[in-house]
């Protein structure tokens, strides 16, 4: 995925999106559940009921964009909570996508002694 331009938020919207909400939809629900701007250039990223798609909706500055993905295997990583939002950062966002689980990443070396 192209990185978002710099001092972006990434809102993951908690709970469930039905999947089959365009571009209307998925505003309508940052509008009113979220009372947010979904034009503020912020992305929010929205996960299906399956855990295995999701949408990321973005105002680019020139109009709307929908990024959808869905895993072959296995389901993205999502917070417990039924309401509200997380803001992650874009290494979060990255690994999210990747199906990694991004609350808990490990080093696999230990860090050098300065």
């Amino acid at each position: 995925m192209i990185g978002p331009p710099p001092g972006t938020r990434i809102w993951l919207v908690a709970g469930t999106t039905d999947m089959r909400k365009g571009f209307d939809g998925l505003s309508a629900l940052v509008q009113s559940v979220l009372a947010d701007n979904p034009f503020s250039g912020h992305l929010f990223v929205f996960r299906g009921r399956r855990g295995d798609r999701v949408k990321i909706l973005w105002w680019d500055g020139d109009g709307l964009c929908l990024f959808y993905k869905r895993l072959e295997r296995g389901k993205f990583i999502w917070p417990r909570a039924d309401h509200g939002k997380v803001c992650l950062t874009p290494a979060q966002l990255s690994m999210l996508l990747e199906g990694i689980d991004w609350r808990r990443p490990e080093r696999t070396a230990p860090l050098l002694a300065s």
